[in-house]
């Protein structure tokens, strides 16, 4: 039997495993957003938000959409390959509620 990893999977889990990215992924999934509205809402901090942002654009799961008003607004939005984790998104999520056990679940019982 075959034992080597993939060296496709080895890199989505590379990317996807990448501090905040699942964080991020999850909050575009809502819609598109604005780069304040990413790192309020899930308290990043905006030099890592910027990072991760350009290497999933670079990655091609995010779109950067600049709308030329005064002053200018700067949107992000998941492509087409960053929605198909949709699924993937949502089975973790539900795992998650399943199997992961946070401490202040266990000071309540």
């Amino acid at each position: 039997m075959d034992k080597t990893v993939c060296p496709r999977f080895e890199k989505a889990i590379g990317i996807l495993s990448q501090r905040w990215t699942g964080l991020i992924i999850h909050k575009l999934l809502e819609g598109s957003q604005r780069f304040r509205s990413i790192e309020s809402s899930i308290g990043i901090s905006g030099k890592v938000l910027s990072d991760r942002l350009k290497e999933m654009e670079k990655e091609g799961l995010v779109k950067r959409e600049v709308f030329p008003e005064t002053p200018v607004r700067i949107e992000y939005s998941l492509t087409e390959k960053g929605e198909s984790l949709k699924p993937v998104m949502s089975s973790v999520e539900k795992w998650s509620h399943d199997w992961v056990t946070l401490e202040e679940d266990s000071k309540v019982q």
